[in-house]
């Protein structure tokens, strides 16, 4: 409800700037040239978006995502030892953490919402429900694949370029945000 408030807001300010500045032609122009943006944008990132979802869904089917979520088994239990109790919620975590590694964080988001519903004790946010949402936050990602959609649909003749940025950024994100989650549970423990 107050992102509806926001956007009018700014909506409406931007509609006040060009009729007092005189600039409403240039203001229409603008959206529409956005809007066919946008439709190309998200037609070309489509094609991208089924292209990697798919491949999730082979790994998953070849126990590929199986494997990897054992081999992360130790780790995503030192993070979140409620999950050595709940298989259920293991699976979810991992199968979160293995979406997010390979850039799909469209198929990593509903996972990851069944675990923060497995991780949530009495409606309360708990240390453990931080540390996934900052992992979600950082979002680690060996092949970022829609942020290579977007620079493919714009021209970009080498999408994964970026690779060593975003291998860096993202594991200096995660291990920041872990760090800052776990010293703000130390300086405000709750019962």
């Amino acid at each position: 409800m107050l992102m509806t408030w926001i956007w009018s807001g700014l909506i409406f300010l931007a509609l006040a700037a060009a009729m007092y500045t005189g600039r409403g032609a240039e203001l229409s122009a603008a959206v529409v040239t956005g809007a066919q943006s946008g439709v190309t944008l998200s037609i070309g990132m489509a094609g991208a978006i089924c292209l990697w979802s798919g491949l999730g869904n082979v790994m998953e089917k070849t126990g590929v995502m199986a494997w990897l979520a054992k081999t992360l088994r130790p780790l995503l239990q030192w993070l979140f030892p409620s999950s050595a109790k709940d298989p259920a919620l293991a699976g979810n975590l991992s199968a979160n953490f293995c979406a997010n590694l390979l850039g799909l964080g469209n198929a990593a988001t509903p996972m990851g919402i069944r675990a923060a519903k497995g991780l949530a004790k009495g409606g309360e946010a708990n240390d453990e429900l931080c540390r996934l949402i900052v992992l979600n936050t950082a979002s680690i990602q060996l092949i970022p694949a829609n942020v290579a959609a977007v620079r493919a649909s714009l021209g970009c003749g080498t999408p994964f370029d970026i690779l060593p940025a975003v291998w860096l950024t993202s594991l200096c994100s995660a291990g920041l945000g872990l760090t800052a989650a776990w010293l703000f549970g130390k300086v405000w423990p709750h019962d």
